[in-house]
């Protein structure tokens, strides 16, 4: 009797491995045969762009429940990139999180957020000016963090999380290739960078205290035990150093978590509670309206002179002086930095009524040198990105579906 089952694991598992195989040969032949010259030299030489991609095609069925056929193309390298804002979408989602699981029925995302200073390194905020009520608030920073990526919003949340909860609550969610170190653009040692800031809460009607949280410090060890080499120099301070730069004290995401953390919000529905985020509709309907919403239709802060695709780089990285049409919105997180560039997006069509997730890292650095500002964004990364969008976007207006998706619950009414 043991022959036969024997005979079937084989199989199967033979069947499972010639299913991947197919997936992923599907992807390598949709790019050789979709891009441009542009595309195809990336695509063709991988190695030197570091370049990984994944797709996901969505279908309905006649519930209108979704359904998924995910394609990777070098994924499963597990190659490092530097994640930069992208890791700005995780803290958004956490700080929601933490908010409901305080459990303060008084307090929520619109109450006013002041931060403090206790250590080296730490500064305060007391005000927002670019805040229609002239203070901070965890909705206030998160909106600036997913309509232009603000940096500063970003490590505003970093400090109300704390380091140690950051990485713990992400691994316990199953992220398990999220490190996060350290806040953004300012440098900060990592002894600085595992201290965060006292915070406190007021009622944004009466000002009265809501909650205050003390200073933190994370005794855990988020950084990489090994080496990360990049490069061949590095730029620190105005010193040329001629060597690899280190990047295991550096923030890092694998594409397929970045990828998996979209699909969370986008469709939390399909996922075990275990992976889902405590978050009430409402709250996903807050990430889902500024994940989409573009500079022009921002009113406080006032993002009128900011092009619309300065943080929608796949279909529209290449197109700094066009308007994204009302009917195709992008649900996205970008990130570029040190030469990586990511974005990690949801797009829809709600005139043709077409759906998919696509997420992609691009590295461009002629001179292997980090930290000159010298990377090829402009005349490569982000015409790359814009190629790549419209190529999928393409093929699915051209592909056939049994059922036409309900995409209602993804119409918005944005801030203008």
């Amino acid at each position: 009797m043991k022959k036969p089952i024997l005979f079937l694991l084989v199989f199967y598992s033979i069947l499972f491995s010639f299913a991947q195989d197919q997936k992923d040969q599907f992807i390598q032949d949709f790019l050789i045969q979709n891009l441009d010259s542009l595309g195809k030299d990336i695509v063709e030489n991988p190695q030197k762009y570091r370049l990984q991609i994944i797709y996901t095609q969505i279908d309905r069925d006649k519930n209108n429940l979704p359904s998924f056929q995910t394609h990777h193309f070098r994924t499963e390298l597990k190659e490092y990139f530097y994640p930069a804002s992208t890791v700005k979408l995780f803290a958004s989602a956490l700080s929601l999180e933490k908010i409901n699981q305080l459990n303060i029925k008084a307090l929520d995302k619109y109450d006013i957020m002041l931060t403090d200073s206790v250590y080296k390194g730490q500064t305060a905020v007391k005000v927002d000016t670019t805040a229609e009520n002239g203070f901070p608030s965890i909705a206030h920073y998160i909106k600036k963090i997913l309509v232009t990526s603000d940096n500063d919003a970003y490590n505003r949340l970093y400090e109300f999380l704390g380091q140690k909860d950051f990485n713990n609550k992400l691994k316990a969610k199953g992220f398990d290739d999220v490190r996060i170190t350290h806040r953004l653009s300012i440098s900060l040692s990592q002894d600085e960078n595992k201290h965060t800031n006292p915070v406190r809460f007021i009622d944004r009607k009466s000002n009265k205290p809501l909650f205050t949280q003390n200073a933190q410090f994370s005794q855990q060890d988020f950084t990489k035990p090994s080496d990360i080499f990049l490069g061949k120099a590095y730029l620190k301070g105005d010193e040329l150093i001629n060597t690899p730069m280190n990047f295991k004290d550096k923030n890092a995401a694998s594409l397929v978590d970045l990828h998996q953390l979209l699909l969370r919000l986008i469709f939390h529905e399909k996922f075990k509670t275990t992976e889902q985020f405590d978050l009430t509709e409402t709250d996903y309907h807050f990430l889902l309206q500024y994940m989409s919403q573009l500079p022009r239709e921002t009113v406080f802060p006032d993002y009128s002179q900011i092009p619309d695709n300065y943080c929608k780089f796949l279909m529209f990285g290449d197109k700094d002086d066009e308007e994204i049409p009302n009917h195709i919105r992008v649900f996205n997180k970008i990130g570029d930095a040190y030469g990586f560039t990511i974005d990690n997006a949801y797009i829809i069509d709600l005139k043709n009524n077409i759906e998919f997730a696509l997420s992609a890292v691009i590295y461009t650095n002629d001179n292997e040198t980090l930290n000159d500002g010298e990377y090829e964004y402009k005349e490569t990364a982000w015409p790359f990105m814009g190629v790549l969008g419209r190529a999928f976007y393409r093929y699915e207006l051209d592909r056939k579906r049994e059922f036409t998706p309900d995409l209602t619950k993804f119409k918005f009414n944005y801030d203008k």
